[in-house]
């Protein structure tokens, strides 16, 4: 499978080329959720260079902090990373890590909405549903990359991966499950209950309500869903991805339950 356009000798990825698909997209709705809330919609594509920058940045530092174990096998180690800063900020060979994005981006809304006199709040709930439909867009990049599969499956659905493609130790294995396609429909969901939520309870929700309920629905998504993960980041014998969402749904319910007690 090809993975990129080939003009005059540069190749643009597909990967490059659905990922900013989905940043757009994600953008249009962000800045109609802001025009319905009575802001300036054009507040969303200031800030949306600044997400891009910092998303990029936390996700590259959760990958040099968390590598899997495929570029474990490869040698690129977090201290082989620290000990070859040039590497460390090639994003462009791979290596991103979700969480450190999403991270990365509510840091980055955060301090421009203290500079724009904005509410942090009230933009991580303008921001949420937004994030949700990039994530399902983004996640078919993995798709055209070969990567982000599950377990060896035998299912209607399994795709078939590349020998080359295949995680250490499954090279017998032709097809498994479509991971990518899992997180992406979890995504789509998410997103449709988080715009449900803000119109039909919109007078109840208290600001940061919407995030929050987002930080407890995708977290959940990416637990469960790692059970099937081949190639999952590990910190002392531990799930590093798993646990993080585990501990994040956790707090993010705890904190609707506490803001919402009688």
């Amino acid at each position: 499978m090809s993975e990129g356009i080939e003009i005059f000798g540069w190749t643009i990825h597909f990967y490059g080329i659905i990922i900013m698909g989905g940043v757009v997209l994600a953008s249009f709705l962000a800045a109609q959720r802001a025009r319905e809330r009575g802001h300036d919609p054009e507040i969303v594509w200031d800030l949306l260079i600044w997400l891009i920058i910092a998303g990029v940045i936390g996700a590259r530092l959760w990958h040099v902090f968390t590598p899997p174990p495929s570029s474990i096998e490869m040698g690129k180690t977090t201290l082989y990373y620290l000990t070859h800063p040039l590497d460390m900020i090639a994003v462009w060979q791979g290596g991103m890590g979700l969480p450190g994005g999403v991270i990365g981006g509510a840091i980055a809304l955060y301090f421009f909405a203290r500079k724009h006199k904005l509410s942090f709040a009230e933009w991580v709930d303008i921001a949420a549903p937004s994030l949700a439909l990039g994530q399902a867009i983004g996640r078919w990049g993995n798709f055209v990359n070969q990567e982000l599969y599950g377990a060896p499956s035998d299912l209607p659905w399994a795709i078939p991966i590349e020998p080359h493609k295949r995680v250490s130790g499954f090279a017998d294995f032709a097809t498994y499950h479509p991971l990518f396609l899992y997180e992406s429909l979890w995504n789509l969901a998410n997103m449709a209950i988080l715009l449900w939520i803000s119109r039909r309870f919109g007078e109840q929700l208290k600001p940061g309500d919407v995030f929050l309920t987002y930080l407890v629905i995708y977290p959940l998504g990416r637990f469960l869903l790692d059970f099937l993960r081949l190639d999952a980041s590990m910190l002392g014998g531990i799930n590093a991805n798993q646990s993080f969402m585990a501990v994040v749904a956790v707090l993010a319910a705890a904190a609707l339950v506490w803001r919402h007690r009688k």
